[in-house]
């Protein structure tokens, strides 16, 4: 079985990557103490300046493996694209100035009182997934991927992580949290862009693309 090295310790994550990779016959595999690795600061202003960055400073970490990162988050019309790059660290009073991650229940509960008086047909948003592969601290290519649906007042599901219980999917009326790992994969922004890694990925392997 191939395997693919992702530069992440989120939990979430992973189980995102391994659900759209399943059906590839493709392993999904942290980079190598990961763990012991100096943090990344995610200070970029893109998710894409994001994703460069990480895949880049870890692929130098794993010599002649190409390195897989995303960079992914929450765009709210209402909010002027907020929480946006700092999704992770929204529940911080200076999001920007933080290096840590804040938690999910906080940063939806931050995204909930900033929505409060919105209505619900003024509620828009999209989750942005960029992934980043690298080897040897350069990129190779990038990938993009975005899906539309709108943000409810309280959260529906127990699966998934960060704003997943808060966004509704109205193709198939169901909040990303109530999604298996099999419609997760198929729907969701890091399922898409991932596919776009793939597909780029067997083209590198047949020696069509460099």
């Amino acid at each position: 079985m191939n395997h693919v090295l992702i530069a992440t310790s989120n939990d979430g994550k992973l189980r995102d990557f391994a659900g759209a990779a399943v059906s590839f016959d493709i392993e999904i595999v942290p980079v190598p103490n990961f763990a012991a690795l100096p943090p990344v600061i995610e200070d970029g202003l893109t998710f894409e300046e994001n994703a460069r960055k990480k895949a880049e400073a870890y692929s130098s970490a794993a010599p002649g493996e190409i390195v897989l990162a995303d960079d992914s988050g929450l765009e709210v019309d209402a909010l002027k694209g907020a929480p946006g790059v700092h999704s992770a660290r929204y529940a911080a009073d200076a999001p920007h100035l933080m290096d840590n991650n804040t938690d999910d229940a906080a940063n939806n509960a931050r995204l909930l009182r900033e929505l409060k008086d919105v209505p619900s047909d003024k509620r828009s948003g999209r989750f942005v997934c960029v992934l980043a592969a690298a080897r040897n601290g350069q990129t190779l290519e990038v990938f993009r991927a975005e899906v539309e649906g709108t943000i409810l007042n309280r959260p529906r599901g127990t699966n998934g992580f960060g704003y997943d219980p808060l966004f509704y999917f109205p193709q198939i009326q169901k909040a990303f949290a109530e999604l298996t790992s099999e419609e997760k994969a198929q729907y969701s922004h890091r399922g898409a862009a991932f596919r776009q890694f793939l597909a780029w990925y067997q083209l590198m392997k047949n020696g069509t693309t460099t």
